[in-house]
């Protein structure tokens, strides 16, 4: 079962944002949603991929990162490294909330995709003076592995390679694009439609958090502002 946010107190996190310029962090995070695509195409060699690997899933050393969003709210990465599993879990997260909303993980609950193409798109951009990840295309790829959508537009494939390039890969690969795009192993690609009512996005995947309306259980005030941020 997915670890509580706040357990992770006790445990040996650390900064993660600094493994972002490191040689082979993107396939290394991306290592499940890329099987097939060689380290090269990424514009690094397998080597820095493996050894980016090993610090990823460090027991000793957890890496987090923070994607700042409009209006107060984060999406926490955190990897979750046992003696014998590492997981990635992601956390929408707010101050003025006692308990963190979780987008994804890659446990044994399977729990995604936890973002549709539409709201993935809507948070690329960082809000002025934000700290944490804020450049977009790191922000895309970052977030990858949470998306789910079986009804992405062109324009999805023509970011991530454009994030790809920006991020270090020689040439363009639509292919390794398109292939990121068709979601996590674990719950793949799904399909979504839009509450008008509930003013929210529904998932029809059966392993995803998004199955009910997101936030459904906040106040007015701040579902009004989440449905903001993503918007």
């Amino acid at each position: 079962m997915v670890m509580a946010r706040l357990w992770y107190s006790s445990s040996p996190v650390v900064d993660g944002h600094p493994l972002l310029d490191e040689p082979g962090f993107w396939p290394a995070h991306l290592a499940d949603l890329s099987e097939g695509h060689p380290p090269e195409a990424f514009g690094c060699d397998a080597g820095d991929a493996a050894a980016m690997l090993d610090q990823l899933q460090d027991p000793s050393a957890w890496p987090t990162f923070t994607v700042p969003l409009a209006g107060g709210f984060t999406i926490v990465v955190h990897y979750n490294n046992g003696e014998e599993f590492t997981t990635t879990d992601y956390f929408l997260t707010h101050t003025d909330w006692s308990q963190d909303l979780v987008l994804a993980s890659d446990d044994q609950d399977r729990i995604g995709p936890g973002l549709c193409w539409p709201e993935l798109a809507a948070l690329l951009e960082a809000p002025p003076g934000a700290a944490g990840v804020t450049d977009p295309h790191a922000r895309l790829l970052l977030l990858l592995p949470v998306l789910g959508d079986g009804a992405v537009p062109e324009e999805a494939v023509t970011a991530v390679v454009q994030a790809l390039v920006a991020q270090g890969a020689l040439e363009p690969s639509e292919s390794l694009a398109r292939h990121l795009l068709q979601g996590h192993p674990m719950w793949g690609a799904e399909g979504w439609w839009f509450d008008e009512e509930e003013r929210s996005w529904i998932c029809e995947g059966d392993h995803s958090p998004r199955k009910v309306p997101l936030g459904d259980h906040l106040p007015p005030h701040q579902r009004a502002a989440l449905e903001a941020s993503l918007t």
